[in-house]
């Protein structure tokens, strides 16, 4: 069977599939949906603690066995990998997450084959300039990007399988994987003591190798092998996303990181700290937050094609609830701090300036919360246009705002005008969701009045003239090629989703667009 043969076969099964889905999806008891939702729920919670905790463990065991400048070193490296960690996910598992949550098992590994490829070669990549990176510099600096070098392609990989069970309704798998490279991290540390190779290369070095035996263990659990050649294919059907969601990552974490630079650079390093013990005592809640919003966009987008009413509900649900999360956590910690919690997990009586911090940190998190709801919904969308939007807005405030809020005030000025734009990033965010929905529903009765045409042109008697009623450009009712993008990754055989979010009905748009409408 030639490509276009397969391409041409898999299209009407993963429309029939998807069919099928939605169907028993709305056939479901509301208590059995609703208890499937939180089960889905759960395992983000239990997957991201796994997560946070082990990384949170191995820091500070590290920090204590190294030095200052070793330990600067695995810093650095670890900043790296964080970087190169956003890269991956916007371009490999973040499309993923948009339009292949809910879908035929078939379709499902035809996309994660492809995605998980991308995720390593984007590990090859970043490997690549992380040993080039060693090799330009020196001391223990060198050692830590090379050990770093050598195992990033396994460790974006592993993340990848993270990403794609959670796609699938899967969280327990990526629960699992987790769980393993914790478990073999423990015992690597463990080796390390003993045969006393406690340096900085060989915890970056060990810290990869078992994220590696994680990224190993996912095709075993999946029965999926990760297609290194389907990576331009992959990035070519996912182009309206996937560099719009890198875009975005990038402005995030750049942000939060100039908002530090600069702190430092205007009051000092005090300031710094201050602000990053503040962050340390909320990490409890973003353990929480960030469990929750691996599975909030899966969750979306099967809300969207159950009932695209209802999506709009789930996001105030989403917004709402981690808001009350938020200001539950704070409140605890304005009571807990000053009787006894402060001096137990802050050193001597540095809780005291910290004490002051936290009332701006919270609304500033409380906006994030809200962020979070609209941002499930425009991911459900497929609006990548619109959230990168968004995000760029809602950074640049923030970069400003901290800015300003440093200058005169040092670390409580810069929490105050982060907490301030943060919320004005809110407004943005869900005023674009709100026009993204508005888009959603007139692209969706552009394509009813374009098939009740064409319905009532088959219909017409002998001799009939047609009805006057002209057809949308953008909605023009011509079939889908399904050979525009030739090969088994094509989006019509892999596509357990619509591309946009859309039902499979809906007429051609051009693939770089999210909606009929102009952005």
């Amino acid at each position: 069977m030639t490509g276009a043969d397969h391409v041409v076969t898999a299209a009407p099964q993963a429309a029939a599939g998807r069919g099928v889905l939605g169907a028993r999806a709305r056939s479901l008891p509301i208590g059995r949906l609703i208890h499937q939702v939180a089960q889905r729920f759960t395992w983000g919670l239990a997957d991201q603690a796994v997560s946070s905790l082990t990384n949170a463990a191995v820091s500070l065991y590290i920090a204590r066995a190294l030095g200052a400048a070793q330990f600067g070193a695995f810093s650095l490296a670890y900043v790296t990998y964080s970087f190169a960690l956003t890269a991956s996910r916007g371009l490999a598992t973040d499309p993923l997450l948009v339009r292949y949550s809910s879908v035929e098992v078939k379709a499902w590994k035809r996309a994660v084959a492809a995605s998980t490829g991308t995720a390593t070669v984007m590990g090859l990549i970043t490997g690549t300039v992380s040993l080039m990176i060693g090799a330009a510099t020196s001391g223990t600096t060198r050692l830590a990007f090379i050990a770093l070098g050598l195992t990033l392609p396994g460790l974006l990989l592993q993340d990848a399988w993270r990403y794609s069970f959670f796609a699938l309704g899967k969280g327990g798998r990526a629960f699992a994987n987790d769980a393993v490279w914790a478990l073999t991290l423990l015992i690597g540390l463990l080796a390390l003591k003993v045969t006393h190779h406690q340096t900085v290369f060989w915890y970056v070095l060990t810290r990869g190798i078992t994220g590696c035996i994680g990224g190993l263990v996912g095709p075993l659990q999946a029965k999926v092998t990760p297609r290194l050649i389907g990576v331009a294919e992959w990035v070519h059907i996912t182009r309206d996303l996937g560099p719009r969601y890198l875009m975005e990552n990038t402005a995030n974490s750049g942000s939060a990181q100039l908002r530090i630079y600069f702190l430092g650079f205007v009051t000092g390093l005090t300031a710094v700290g201050y602000v990053q013990e503040g962050s340390l005592l909320m990490g409890p809640f973003f353990v929480i937050f960030m469990g929750i919003s691996l599975v909030t966009v899966p969750e979306a987008a099967r809300t969207l094609r159950r009932s695209p009413a209802h999506l709009k509900r789930y996001c105030v649900l989403v917004g709402a609830a981690l808001c009350l999360l938020a200001l539950s956590w704070g409140v605890l910690l304005m009571i807990a701090l000053p009787h006894g919690l402060g001096s137990l997990l802050l050193k001597g009586d540095n809780w005291k300036p910290v004490y002051g911090l936290v009332p701006a940190m919270v609304i500033s998190m409380m906006g994030a919360c809200a962020i979070a709801g609209a941002t499930a919904g425009l991911r459900a969308l497929g609006a990548a246009k619109r959230s990168l939007r968004s995000m760029l807005v809602s950074s640049a405030i923030y970069v400003i705002l901290a800015v300003i809020g440093a200058s005169l005030d040092g670390a409580q000025g810069t929490t105050a005008g982060t907490a301030v734009a943060t919320w004005l990033g809110a407004v943005m965010w869900w005023w674009q969701l709100r026009l993204g929905l508005r888009d959603y529903m007139e692209a969706a009765a552009q394509r009813a009045s374009a098939r009740r045409v064409s319905s009532n042109g088959r219909h017409r008697a002998p001799g009939q003239r047609p009805p006057a009623a002209t057809v949308p450009r953008s909605t023009s009712a011509a079939p889908r090629s399904i050979s525009r993008d030739p090969g088994p990754l094509n989006a019509a055989s892999m596509n357990g989703a619509p591309m946009n979010g859309a039902p499979r009905s809906a007429a051609p748009m051009h693939p770089s667009r999210t909606t009929p409408r102009s952005d």
